[in-house]
């Protein structure tokens, strides 16, 4: 079944689940499901509704210019979305394969709602993975000297492509603020969640020499403060004396993997709103 998502955001007051309901009813709509969330801290409110596709009738422009005009009223912050328009997702990557894989095979599955229109590496080695699977490869070798230069040029075949939404998955590159700029809010990174304990090369050599006892992930969207940006899911998993390095980063690959795969999930179903450094995530069976 089709369906419109309304994500919404705005200062706390009363009455605003009932205007807003009220609203898609005296529309036509029939309301799927929703999820709301007052943070009573900040005094913010937070809503996620859906409605079926099929009671639209009138232009989907006509839909959102009148709920603008609505929303100007409660000075809501909003987005819409709708089911049948397929996302397009572009992968980064470095030299490792199993995010990249992972991510592949999930929308091969039909886990994900989207297409992956390219890979863009700044290293060639993972150039058989995308060949496997027919998607184009792009290899934009980045140094100090060519940063800006490369970074146009993904910029030109990002816009090329449509793509809406990229990943980062496990890309050993920072990205400059410019270029995060140009997709605020639609850049999802995976880490491990060593850091900053564990920063650099090696994360899970000096991991087992500490002798931790968890391995963990986080995915976040990126921001120009590199590791900072709001954090979209974490996971761990509990490893003992008797695992070796090698086996910290066996466990750590497949925590990555989930990790991951569960973020660009939120974020293609259209359960996220940020608000300013932090998430608010409608589960499905929120």
């Amino acid at each position: 079944m089709g369906c419109i998502v309304f994500l919404i955001q705005c200062d706390d007051n009363k009455g605003l689940l009932s205007n807003i309901t009220s609203f898609f009813y005296n529309c036509g709509f029939n309301i799927l499901h929703c999820h709301q969330h007052s943070d009573v801290v900040r005094k913010k409110y937070f809503m996620r509704i859906e409605l079926s596709l099929k009671d639209l009738n009138t232009s989907r422009k006509q839909l959102e210019n009148s709920f603008g005009e609505f929303s100007s009223k409660l000075s809501l912050e909003w987005s819409v979305h709708y089911s049948d328009h397929i996302p397009r997702m572009a992968v980064f990557v470095s030299k490792t394969s199993h995010c990249l894989y992972d991510l592949i095979l999930r929308q091969k599955e039909g886990e994900f709602n989207c297409e992956i229109p390219l890979v863009i590496g700044n290293h060639p080695d993972l150039e058989y993975v995308a060949e496997q699977f027919k998607i184009p490869f792009y290899c934009l070798p980045v140094s100090k000297e060519n940063k800006a230069e490369q970074e146009k040029e993904a910029l030109a075949l990002l816009k090329k492509h449509h793509v809406g939404l990229i990943v980062l998955a496990r890309y050993m590159q920072i990205l400059s603020r410019g270029f995060i700029e140009e997709y605020p809010g639609k850049i999802i990174n995976i880490h491990h969640a060593f850091l900053p304990a564990f920063e650099g090369g090696n994360p899970y050599g000096r991991a087992y020499e500490r002798g931790v006892k968890m391995i963990g992930a986080t995915a976040h969207y990126a921001t120009a403060d590199l590791d900072r940006g709001p954090i979209i899911e974490q996971d761990v998993d509990r490893v003992t004396h008797e695992d070796t390095s090698e086996d910290l980063k066996l466990i750590g690959r497949d925590v990555e993997r989930k990790v991951l795969s569960k973020a660009v999930r939120l974020h293609l179903e259209h359960r996220i709103i940020i608000s300013s450094n932090r998430t608010i995530i409608f589960s499905a069976g929120a």
